[in-house]
C-alpha cells in the first residue's frame, strides 16, 4: 500500500486563527495545506470590496500569511491549496507571484476559474461551485501554490488527493471518501473540538488544526499533528459530518457521496478512520449562489432594568410606534425581541437587566437612518425609567441576500491556468444521476423496557451541531451510545423537534436518519430568512440552534441519564 497522502487545513473562514499557516508548516508533516476562505457571506462582502478596488476580491489575509508561510512550504515541500481567490483568482495568482519574488521564494502558481458567472442585473456576485478537477490539473503540471475561486470546500481535498493517486471521474468510491475527509477538515478546529457540545472534557484553549490522511481507496485517518490543543474523537467527527448537510445523500460537482455508508472507528488516541463511504455519479447539474444588496437596517437594543419590565418593554414599542407614524417614514420591516436576561433581587445592575432588541429593515436608507436613530434617542427623558441603549443609533447599514440556484455543469467553463500560463479547460463528468432522496432507513429496535423517565436537557444524551445554507437550518443531533440512539430515533420524531423549539412551528423541518452515525439531520426551511447577510435573527447562521435543542427538557429514561458516555453525563 502507498504511503498515504497527508493533507491539513489552515483556515475554515475568511478571519480565521491567522497564525495556523505556520503551525500547520512547522507542527508536523504535510503534504499538501489547504484552507477555506470562502462562504455565503464572505463573496458578498468580497463582492464589495471590488467595486470599490476592480483589482481586490480576494481574501488579503492569504496573502499576509504566506508572506512567511511560502519559505516555509518550499522548505518542507508543502503544496498549498486555498480557495481565497474569491471573486479574482487570477488577480490573487499575480499577487503571490509578486510576493514570491519580494521573498526570494521560487514557486510555482497556479489557478482555477471558470466559476464567474454572468452577473444578474440587480446582483452583485454570481459563482458556479465547481469540483477538484481543475485542482488536480494544476498539481499534476506541478504548482506549488494552487488558488481558486468558488470551488466546493471538499474539493480543495478532492483535487489533490486525485492529483495523487491518479484518479479519474469514474472513481466515485474513491472521490467521496475524499469529499467526506474533505467536509470534516474545511471548517478547522469544529472537527478538533472547536464549537463542540462535550467541549467540558478537553482542553480547548487552542485546538490544533486537522489533518486528514488519505489512502489510495478514499478511506481517511483524521487527526491532528502531535502536542497540538483540543481532541479528534468519534463524537469531534460525527459533528463536523453532520454540519450543513441532510439526507444520505450529499451531492457535489465531483460525486454524490453517501453519508448513509460512512465507518467511523477510534484509531487511537486522536485518530478516527473513516472508511465505507460508497460514491455515485454526481447530478448534472451545478449549485451557483448569488448574492445582491436587499436593502438596509438599523438596529437598537434597549437595556430595561429592574422591576416591570414587560410593561417597560410595552411602553416602548408604543412610543416608537407613534414616533415613527409621526415622522411619516414607517420601514418595511418593523422587529421587536425581548430577551429576558435579568434576575430578580440582583446583586449587579447588568445581571438586574434585560434587552429589548429593535430591528428595522428598508429599502432605503434614510428610511431606516435618520428617522429611527431620531425617534430612539428623542425618547430618552420621557420613556421608562432607567432609560439607556447598549449603543447610540448609526444611520444604517447594507444589509445583503444570498440565492442559490442550479445551471447545467456542461455550461460552466471549468479551467485549470497552469504554471507556465497554458489553460486547460476540464470537461465535466461524462455521467451523472438526478439526485433523489434515498428511502428513509428503518427505525432502530426501540428500548425494549426503558423504565421510569425523569425531566432533563437532551444534551445529557445526545450532542448537536448546526448551521445555515441560504435562509435554511440544519441541526444535526447524535446520540452518545446504542441505547440512547435506539431512544432518541424514536423520541425526537418532527412534531417533538417542532415543539422543543417552538420558533419552527410554522415552518417546514425534514428528518433524516443517520443510522451509522446514530444521528438525525433536521433541515429548517426558511428560519433565516434571506439568508446570513440578511441578519434576519439574534443568531443568523443558525450556529446556536443545535445548542438551544439540547438545552430544552422532555422525559428521558432514568437508565439512559444514568449510563451515559458523554463527557458531561455526570455533570
Amino acid at each position: 500500500m502507498s504511503a498515504p497522502l497527508r493533507i491539513g487545513n489552515a483556515s475554515g473562514f475568511y478571519g480565521d486563527r491567522f497564525d495556523a499557516v505556520r503551525e500547520m508548516l512547522t507542527g508536523g508533516p504535510l503534504d499538501v495545506l489547504t484552507g477555506d476562505y470562502l462562504a455565503e457571506l464572505t463573496m458578498l462582502i468580497l463582492g464589495r470590496s471590488r467595486l470599490k478596488d476592480p483589482k481586490r476580491g480576494y481574501a488579503t489575509t492569504f496573502l499576509r500569511q504566506l508572506e512567511e508561510g511560502l519559505g516555509l512550504a518550499h522548505e518542507r515541500g508543502v503544496r498549498i491549496v486555498a480557495n481565497a481567490g474569491g471573486l479574482n483568482p487570477a488577480g490573487l495568482a499575480d499577487a503571490v507571484r509578486e510576493l514570491a519574488a519580494k521573498v526570494g521564494v521560487p514557486v510555482r502558481v497556479a489557478h482555477v476559474e471558470g466559476d464567474s458567472l454572468p452577473v444578474p442585473e440587480g446582483f452583485l456576485t454570481a459563482n458556479a461551485y465547481l469540483g477538484g478537477a481543475g485542482i488536480a490539473a494544476c498539481l499534476t503540471a506541478g504548482a506549488d501554490i494552487v488558488v481558486t475561486g468558488r470551488v466546493t470546500d471538499a474539493a480543495l481535498v478532492t483535487g489533490p488527493a486525485a492529483a495523487r493517486f491518479g484518479w479519474g471521474p469514474e472513481d466515485l468510491d474513491a472521490l467521496a471518501g475524499a469529499v467526506v475527509a474533505g467536509h470534516v477538515l474545511e471548517c478547522g478546529t469544529q472537527a478538533t473540538g472547536g464549537n463542540y457540545s462535550f467541549f467540558r472534557g478537553h482542553d480547548l484553549r487552542r485546538p490544533g488544526f486537522p489533518v486528514a490522511e488519505i489512502h489510495a481507496d478514499g478511506s481517511c485517518v483524521i487527526t491532528k499533528h502531535d502536542g497540538t490543543g483540543g481532541v479528534v474523537d468519534l463524537g469531534t467527527v460525527t459533528a463536523q459530518l453532520l454540519y450543513e448537510t441532510a439526507g444520505a445523500r450529499y451531492a457535489g460537482p465531483d460525486v454524490t457521496a453517501r453519508l448513509d455508508t460512512v465507518r467511523l472507528d477510534q484509531d487511537g488516541p486522536d485518530r478516527v478512520r473513516i472508511s465505507g463511504v460508497r460514491g455515485e455519479a454526481p447530478p448534472p447539474t451545478l449549485k451557483a449562489g448569488l448574492n445582491r444588496l436587499g436593502g438596509w437596517r438599523n438596529e437598537v437594543v434597549f437595556v430595561l432594568t429592574g422591576l416591570d419590565i414587560d410593561a417597560k418593554a410595552q411602553l416602548v414599542r408604543e412610543q416608537f410606534a407613534d414616533a415613527l407614524a409621526r415622522s411619516g417614514t414607517e420601514p418595511d420591516e418593523v422587529r421587536w425581541e425581548l430577551s429576558r436576561t435579568d434576575r430578580a433581587d440582583a446583586d449587579t445592575e447588568e445581571s438586574a437587566s434585560a434587552l429589548l432588541r429593535l430591528v428595522v429593515r428598508d429599502r432605503d436608507q434614510e428610511t431606516v437612518g435618520r428617522a429611527v436613530s431620531g425617534a430612539a434617542i428623542e425618547l430618552a427623558l420621557g420613556s421608562y425609567p432607567g432609560f439607556h441603549v447598549t449603543a447610540p443609533p448609526g444611520k444604517g447599514a447594507p444589509y445583503g441576500v444570498f440565492e442559490a440556484r442550479y445551471v447545467p455543469a456542461d455550461e460552466v467553463p471549468h479551467i485549470a491556468v497552469l504554471p507556465d500560463g497554458r489553460r486547460e479547460h476540464l470537461a465535466p463528468p461524462a455521467t451523472t444521476r438526478p439526485l433523489q432522496d434515498v428511502a428513509e432507513p428503518p427505525l432502530p429496535e426501540p428500548l425494549p423496557d426503558p423504565g421510569p423517565t425523569r425531566s432533563a436537557p437532551l444534551g445529557r444524551i445526545a450532542g448537536a451541531r448546526s448551521g445555515d445554507k441560504g435562509g435554511d437550518a440544519n441541526v444535526g443531533v447524535w446520540a452518545v451510545d446504542d441505547d440512547a440512539w435506539r431512544w432518541l430515533a424514536h423520541e425526537l420524531t418532527v412534531e417533538r423537534f417542532r415543539e422543543l423549539l417552538p420558533e419552527t412551528a410554522a415552518l417546514t423541518v425534514v428528518r433524516h436518519l443517520l443510522p451509522n452515525l446514530r444521528a438525525l439531520n433536521f433541515t429548517v426551511h426558511g428560519l433565516l430568512g434571506e439568508g446570513v447577510a440578511a441578519q434576519h435573527r439574534f443568531d443568523p447562521q443558525a450556529k446556536a440552534v443545535g445548542e438551544w435543542l439540547r438545552s430544552r427538557h422532555l422525559p428521558i429514561p432514568v437508565s439512559l441519564l444514568e449510563t451515559a458516555h458523554a463527557p458531561e453525563a455526570h455533570a
